[in-house]
């Protein structure tokens, strides 16, 4: 600012002036220019170079732009080309930048033939390429915006009137003309954040009317930078100030960016109150309603069956594979496993364990049967029953793998999570509505992100920009979450974990001797989804080995025997899983 111009040490002023004195007196008395050879020392040489001369004309309009205008004189050397440097960007502040804009610019020579000009611009200074070679002289014409502020009581000037020159000037002078006298003026010249008074300047002599500074000797690395203020609404315009990116300044917490992020995040919380609530109906329902599921799942009125034997009733009448895509709300590996087991209990299937040396792998063969008239099929076991067999009647378990069972699953797969919606379990399919949710969250998070670079690079407003990427990456996590059941689901929940309770504790008392083998066997599916396999495994081979009873739907080698049915089973379960997670379709669970 002149201000800090102004205030230059009286002894550097008064060593530029006595050094200067006489050019100076005859500049202000005839307000002609000073020469090259008044100001120079007598020892300087004029080797050629040293004769280059640039006389400044600055116009400053009433709204604060400047119009320039250069003659430089190159002498009898002319360049094959000249560089000029102009400001485009400076300090300010800490934490901002001055900006100066430059436009306009052209160049002709002395007899008026226009002069080649191009542009660079880097680190804040605008480098001017002249291409000079044949001309003596050029003038150099442009208008800035951005140079005058009102500082205190006036408007001042402020511009680095030469900030770079392609080679050594013997003598720079700049002219300022405005629309009302100069209050007071200083100036500054040499290299970078250089202190020291320019060679000379004034205010044209006792009239007063115009700014006039001089420097002579300019080496290429040196600028010269002038100030001058002018009485308070005399001169128009104001500076140009921008903001200096930093990762501070870009994620600035201020009262308006904190509340902003803090009204963002309202939707994430709002999210995770609303889960809440969902969730607290499975809970409410679970308190109320599981005692009437732990109890034994067996219709002893004799209704349907023959001699009063029992029948089995699970809750709600739910088969495993239904129960498994109820609990976590995603028809997965068990659940098909499951359902395997529960179609050859059922007398759709038969399960053989082949004959096998000792250190072999077991393998088993799966024979479909007609099946129980009294027992339909629901969609997605006719189709998982399809998926295997196709169009034989037997298959091997390791042929599974290669057959077109892997791709017919997805079409099991489907099938249940529709039949979900029909029981009116959920009130849309769980996959798409997660998946629904899922996209939902990604391209919020997406969004969040790309908006908080945008916001970073452009503004100081990247702060609240980071709630959108959060509440993105809630309702991404919270996708998981939200297939919620229905009332009526959340009921059927509720008695599916109080059989579970039943089947983890419960005993072969409860049912009669004669009815075991038959209502154990319908319990093992069951088992399969509850993770309690060898339990009821070993109490079916027992109740059997006690009534003398073989398993209809299962069956082994010659010297295989009921004992082995646990192995057997948990080994079957195992390997059918295998299977079936190995497929492309399972591997990811959605």
């Amino acid at each position: 600012m002149w201000r800090v111009g102004i205030a230059r040490t009286a002894a550097a002023a008064a060593a530029a002036g006595l050094a200067l004195c006489a050019p100076a007196a005859a500049w202000a008395q005839d307000g002609a220019t000073p020469s090259a050879q008044a100001s120079q020392p007598a020892s300087l040489p004029d080797d050629g170079q040293r004769s280059v001369t640039n006389d400044i004309r600055l116009d400053l309009g009433e709204k604060g732009v400047l119009h320039a205008e250069e003659s430089i004189a190159f002498g009898e050397d002319p360049p094959e080309e000249f560089v000029r440097t102009l400001p485009v960007r400076e300090p300010y502040d800490a934490e901002r930048s001055r900006i100066y804009e430059v436009d306009g610019i052209s160049a002709v020579d002395g007899g008026g033939r226009r002069i080649p000009v191009s542009t660079h611009e880097d680190d804040g200074t605008l480098d001017v390429r002249m291409e000079t070679a044949g001309h003596s002289a050029a003038v150099l014409s442009y208008t800035v915006r951005g140079a005058v502020d009102p500082v205190g009581g006036g408007t001042e000037l402020e511009w680095t009137a030469v900030a770079g020159y392609g080679r050594t000037v013997a003598e720079t002078t700049v002219v300022v003309d405005a629309a009302a006298p100069p209050r007071a003026l200083s100036c500054t010249a040499g290299r970078a954040r250089s202190s020291i008074y320019c060679t000379s300047s004034d205010m044209g002599g006792h009239e007063a009317a115009r700014a006039r500074f001089l420097q002579t000797d300019m080496q290429p690395e040196e600028s010269l930078h002038i100030v001058v203020s002018y009485p308070a609404d005399a001169i128009g315009g104001e500076a140009i100030i921008e903001r200096d990116w930093s990762l501070t300044s870009a994620f600035a917490i201020t009262p308006a960016t904190a509340t902003v992020f803090g009204l963002l995040l309202l939707v994430p919380v709002g999210i995770l109150l609303a889960l809440i609530r969902i969730r607290g109906r499975d809970e409410r329902a679970i308190r109320t309603e599981a005692s009437a599921g732990d109890s034994a799942p067996v219709d002893a009125s004799g209704a349907g069956g023959e001699d009063g034997s029992v029948r089995f009733r699970p809750p709600d009448d739910v088969h495993p594979g239904q129960i498994g895509t109820l609990i976590d709300e995603q028809a997965d590996v068990v659940d098909i496993t499951a359902t395997v087991v529960d179609l050859a209990v059922r007398g759709h299937m038969t399960i053989r364990e082949l004959p096998h040396a000792q250190y072999s792998a077991t393998d088993w063969r799966l024979d479909r049967a007609a099946g129980p008239l009294d027992d339909a099929l629901l969609g997605y076991e006719r189709l998982l029953l399809d998926a295997l067999f196709q169009d034989a009647d037997q298959v091997k378990l390791s042929e599974l793998g290669h057959s077109g069972f892997p791709d017919r699953l997805v079409d099991v797969r489907e099938e249940l999570y529709r039949d979900m919606v029909r029981l009116k379990w959920f009130a849309n399919k769980p996959n798409l509505e997660r998946n629904r949710w899922t996209t939902a969250g990604i391209g919020i998070t997406v969004l969040g992100a790309v908006l908080t670079v945008v916001l970073a690079v452009a503004t100081q407003w990247a702060f609240p920009a980071l709630a959108v990427a959060i509440a993105g990456s809630a309702v991404t996590v919270g996708a998981q979450y939200m297939p919620a059941k229905t009332r009526q689901g959340s009921v059927v929940f509720a008695h599916t974990l109080g059989f579970r309770c039943y089947l983890l504790d419960a005993g072969a008392e409860d049912v009669p001797r004669e009815d075991r083998v038959a209502v154990f066997s319908r319990y093992l599916p069951y088992a399969v989804i509850f993770d309690n396999v060898d339990r009821w495994a070993a109490i079916l081979a027992s109740a059997s080995g006690e009534c003398a009873a073989d398993l209809p739907w299962y069956s082994g080698p010659d010297d295989w025997r009921m004992e082995d049915f646990a192995d057997s089973i948990r080994s079957f379960t195992l390997t059918l899983t295998g299977v079936i997670s190995n497929t492309r379709q399972f591997r990811t669970l959605r």
